[in-house]
């Protein structure tokens, strides 16, 4: 290894520089700087100061006091929206389906995050669902489980190409009902959903590999039994469940419990903290660093924040523009949407956004092409990827 060694070396406006961390000059064709976890991050520093995150895998770099440590990843997919408003130029694509108001629809919108505006119109579902988990790769989108008016509970996974307007097709079927208002979370790989309603409550997790067709395989269990977890909070390594509702027995109620799973080992869910208060129906998304739970029952604006990587409890972050339940959510690497749901005195079509490392509220966003509760959504920019 060589040494740099200097005498005199002062900062710009006089005394002795800072010279925190460790950076090694192995060789003229790299560096290695500075490393440490999560918790080791400095609070405050000049914007542009970089380190390696040694919990989730990546470089980050400080953008400043509003808006603090981002990490820096790999952008695989990037989709031309190809159309107005909200669909045009580069960035990352959310597709918002199915939900119901009342009846249950098969509607399929898409948005890119990066630029506000309206929905539009993708294509259709293969059957008219709500309720349901939503799981996606760089590609594809998966429309997992859900209800349906007529039969009831369905255990139907369908398959969408994010990147290509058109209709669903089949992938594949649930091992359990375990599908109504699930969580619904994954990384490039795999995908995990389950601990939603039969209707009655359930604890079962299964999974699926997203890019081979096929039925869901058991994965574990949660700790609680419960529904209404819907969200799909994670990060490359880890999934993050927030919130339920236990209906039946002496538990009848909204709980405020956290659990997370670790995707690429099967086994059960384990316990990470508490919400700043007890919730169900709420909306749960995330980049790879920390995850935000989004509105609640009974109608409530609250968002909550939590770090991925450290478990303890969760944060007050802000209040939605609008009070809202039963909605959907997707992520790029620094925005989280509020997509449809229920607003008083019904399903909205309306959408909001906030950015995920700046505390505060909501912002409005645009509108889906259609009011809707119960709907699924992700994109090919959350924390998993």
């Amino acid at each position: 290894m060589s040494e740099f060694q200097a005498s005199n070396f002062k900062k710009e406006n006089g005394g002795t520089p800072d010279l925190l961390g460790k950076t090694e000059l192995t060789s003229p064709y790299f560096f290695v700087p500075p490393s440490g976890d999560t918790g080791s991050r400095p609070q405050s520093c000049a914007p542009g100061t970089l380190r390696f995150n040694t919990d989730i895998g990546t470089l980050e770099v400080y953008r400043g006091d509003g808006i603090g440590w981002e990490s820096i990843q790999r952008r695989e997919s990037q989709y031309l929206g190809g159309g107005t408003g909200s669909n045009t130029g580069t960035g990352t694509r959310a597709l918002a389906f199915g939900g119901g108001s009342p009846s249950s629809t098969n509607t399929i919108n898409f948005l890119t995050i990066e630029v506000l505006g309206d929905a539009q119109d993708f294509g259709d579902l293969n059957h008219a669902e709500s309720s349901m988990a939503a799981i996606s790769d760089n590609t594809r989108m998966l429309c997992v489980g859900g209800s349906s008016l007529h039969p009831g509970h369905v255990n139907i996974i369908e398959k969408i190409t994010i990147s290509s307007q058109g209709n669903g097709s089949d992938f594949g079927d649930t091992l359990n009902d375990c599908t109504h208002n699930p969580y619904g979370g994954g990384n490039k790989t795999r995908g995990v959903y389950g601990g939603g309603g039969t209707p009655s409550n359930t604890d079962q997790l299964e999974y699926i590999t997203i890019q081979s067709e096929g039925n869901g395989v058991n994965f574990g269990t949660l700790v609680n039994s419960g529904q209404y977890r819907r969200g799909n909070a994670g990060s490359t390594t880890r999934g993050v469940i927030i919130g339920l509702y236990a209906p039946g027995g002496d538990s009848h109620s909204n709980h405020n419990t956290i659990e997370f799973i670790t995707f690429a080992t099967l086994g059960n869910g384990t316990d990470f903290g508490d919400l700043t208060q007890t919730m169900s129906d709420a909306t749960s998304s995330s980049n790879c660093i920390r995850a935000l739970k989004i509105g609640k029952w009974p109608t409530n604006d609250v968002i909550d924040f939590v770090t991925i990587a450290t478990t303890g409890n969760a944060i007050d972050f802000g209040d939605l523009v609008t009070a809202t339940y039963h909605s959907s959510s997707a992520t790029n690497p620094t925005r989280a949407l509020r997509i449809g749901g229920n607003q008083t005195p019904g399903a909205t079509n309306s959408m909001e956004f906030v950015t995920i490392m700046t505390t505060g509220n909501g912002t409005d966003f645009g509108d889906l092409t259609y009011a809707t509760r119960g709907v699924g959504a992700n994109s090919n920019g959350h924390g998993g990827l």
